[in-house]
């Protein structure tokens, strides 16, 4: 260890080295960019050339020596990396060029006076300051600048056997001509621009970086297939989000891979470098623009307050930790039954938010007891329900467990929220919920009724109807004081990247080859981001008066096959010829298409064009209350006529099938 410490230390490192190796070329070619010029001076005949000039410059020339190194020095020319030199270098060195012909000039002028020897030390020729500092620049930017060159010759004429992609840069604005330079900085071996296209006609037929802008959107099938360009790069990050999707939708009918730069932002402004370039998303597709919302208005309802999230460890609740955890509430409360989930929200929150005062508690919605401690303990005046079972198909197979955990966990939630004296609850509902034809929607759509429910008796002042459960009959804390709580519900469409969603699946199908599967080529769904979904949902609180189901206007809804396709085009693929399209027939409970709202409910406009509240169905509360018992001890006793219940409760559920299943079981016993 100390013999190689002691060798680093006693040795130089690389870029030392290339120092040293620059200094002396710089001594060399200073003074030879004056002999030249003397050269030059006198027709390229060195007899010619008067003696005294050249004792006049063999005696200025170590002095000179000294006084450019000193100069570059100065300037750093002498340790910058020049592999990544641009304007910047390029104007360092015509500075310490102009400092060092002041001195050549007044060398000349100033040292026959000092010697005394004005005979034998003229002043030299007007042409050899002239020249002889032209030739100086050039030879000391040349060198420097010699090392990009040659990696953009390497990169034109190929990278030593490795693949080199051609690319199609999109926008011939600042971001591009940025992301055009670091690119051929960073991803010489890789990545060759061969043309840029820009929508501009003021920019058609001239050249950025040496790369040619060939024309604008109208010419990207014929720009791919001119230059057989294999990735596309959108770099437009400001582009409004029509314009974006438009011109992505075009790049994606060809077969190249997509990328688009994000915007980063740093304490001096705006950075957009090759670490800015991401996969395109398949929401940069869909047809509508992102959702607006007023967190001015989403902080003043958070700011300060304690907040509960249940399921806070799943992809929704997860980011509703997130964007809660960025408008300072006094304390914020993640409540999960797995561990794993909770852990690693727990840690990304602690390490983003250092001041937060966060609470990551395990338990489960369906236990009464545990909830009734953690809101006797903690006292949330907001929570936000997010825990629940989500999978369609699996739900099917386990009817009771979606009603334990999706009505009961709901129930039971909001009694300990309404018991501790909780203001606000906010339920994360979904468009199945709307005329269900399987249990986990018909399940949701009983979340709903819960929540109406106790809206309804609390401002009743009947608060005496909602009693516990009595499956768990165990004694609970008694409501400190008359409860006040407002509870709203939010019902919204496909959640992409959520755990459950079709994008991650479609994406493993792609990674090993397909086949991609899709349910039905004529299904179709309702889509958002999760963090527009999150967004929504704390809105919604800030809305909330008590019992509205609010919904999102969510544009039109998106073909199941279309976005297949559109995942395997972003891919750099074919679809059913590099990847197969198989269709595997509906899931048992899907629809072909989701609803948003029950006939009987009305829309009202809200503060933000694209969130409505859908006024509730009207049900009998104290006939749904009393019954909730009777579901429960159903569900605890995993009773295989279940779906008849939930029918009786939920007049809209129609099961698929359900009559012919009854039809054979009659027949088999």
């Amino acid at each position: 260890m100390n013999s190689e410490y002691k060798k680093k230390k006693l040795g130089l490192e690389h870029w030392q080295w290339i120092s040293v190796l620059l200094m002396i070329y710089d001594a060399i070619a200073v003074n030879a960019a004056f002999y030249a010029a003397l050269w030059l001076r006198y027709d390229c005949h060195f007899l010619d050339i008067p003696f005294f000039y050249l004792h006049a410059f063999s005696i200025m020339a170590p002095f000179y020596s000294v006084a450019c190194f000193l100069v570059f020095k100065h300037f750093h020319l002498y340790n910058t990396i020049w592999r990544f030199a641009g304007l910047n270098e390029l104007l360092l060195i015509f500075k310490a060029t102009a400092v060092t012909f002041v001195i050549q000039v007044a060398g000349t002028c100033i040292i026959p006076l000092f010697l005394d020897a004005q005979e034998y030390m003229p002043r030299m020729p007007i042409t050899y300051y002239v020249i002889g500092i032209i030739l100086q620049f050039l030879a000391v930017a040349g060198i420097r600048f010699s090392f990009r060159v040659f990696l953009s010759v390497k990169k034109r004429n190929g990278s030593g056997g490795k693949a080199v992609k051609n690319v199609m840069l999109i926008g011939a604005g600042a971001a591009g001509q940025m992301i055009l330079r670091d690119l051929n900085n960073t991803h010489a071996e890789t990545d060759r621009i061969c043309c840029i296209i820009d929508d501009n006609p003021n920019k058609w037929n001239r050249f950025m970086e040496g790369v040619p802008v060939a024309g604008g959107r109208n010419d990207i099938f014929s720009c791919v297939e001119k230059f057989g360009i294999d990735k596309i790069i959108f770099a437009i990050p400001s582009a409004p989000a029509d314009q974006k999707r438009e011109i992505l939708n075009i790049c994606s009918e060809t077969e190249c891979e997509l990328k688009q730069v994000t915007v980063m932002y740093q304490q001096m402004g705006q950075v957009v470098n090759a670490a800015s370039i991401k996969d395109v998303a398949i929401e940069d597709l869909l047809g509508r623009d992102t959702i607006k919302v007023d967190m001015e208005e989403v902080f003043r309802f958070i700011s300060g307050q304690v907040i509960l999230v249940t399921g806070g460890g799943g992809s929704i609740g997860s980011e509703l930790c997130r964007q809660i955890a960025a408008h300072k509430p006094k304390t914020l409360i993640i409540f999960d039954i797995y561990e794993n989930n909770a852990y690693d929200i727990q840690l990304e929150l602690m390490e983003r938010y250092p001041q937060l005062d966060l609470v990551t508690l395990i338990g489960s919605v369906r236990d009464s007891r545990r909830l009734d401690s953690v809101f006797e303990k903690y006292r949330p005046e907001i929570v936000f329900h997010a825990a629940a079972h989500k999978h369609v198909p699996l739900m099917e197979d386990s009817p009771c467990e979606s009603i334990k955990n999706n009505v009961l966990g709901t129930y039971k939630t909001a009694y300990a929220a309404m018991m501790h004296g909780c203001a606000r609850f906010v339920l994360i509902s979904t468009d199945k919920a709307v005329n269900p034809t399987n249990v986990m929607g018909a399940s949701k759509r009983l979340c709903e009724m819960v929540i109406q429910s106790f809206d309804r008796k609390i401002k009743a002042g009947e608060t005496d109807k909602i009693r516990p459960l009595s499956i768990h009959a165990a004694k609970l804390s008694e409501c400190s004081a008359p409860p006040q709580m407002e509870l709203v519900a939010l019902r919204f469409g496909n959640v992409l990247g959520s755990n459950g969603s079709v994008v991650p699946l479609f994406k493993k199908q792609i990674a090993k080859g397909g086949p991609v599967t899709v349910t039905h080529p004529d299904i179709i769904r309702y889509f958002m981001t999760v963090p527009e979904a999150v967004s929504l949902v704390l809105q919604a609180g800030t809305y909330a008066k008590g019992g509205e189901i609010f919904v999102f206007d969510m544009g039109q809804p998106v073909k199941i096959d279309t976005l297949a396709r559109n995942l395997i085009k972003l891919s750099g693929l074919r679809p059913d010829i590099d990847i197969k399209i198989e269709y595997s027939g509906l899931r048992p409970g899907e629809k072909l298409y989701e609803e948003k709202l029950m006939s009987d409910e009305g829309l009202e406009k809200t503060a933000n064009d694209l969130i409505f509240i859908g006024h509730p169905v009207d049900f009998d509360s104290d006939v749904f209350l009393e019954r909730i018992d009777e579901l429960a001890e159903a569900a605890y006793a995993n009773r295989e006529d279940i779906r008849e219940l939930i029918m009786s409760l939920v007049p809209t559920y129609a099961p698929k099938n359900f009559d012919n299943k009854k039809e054979k079981e009659a027949v088999s016993c």
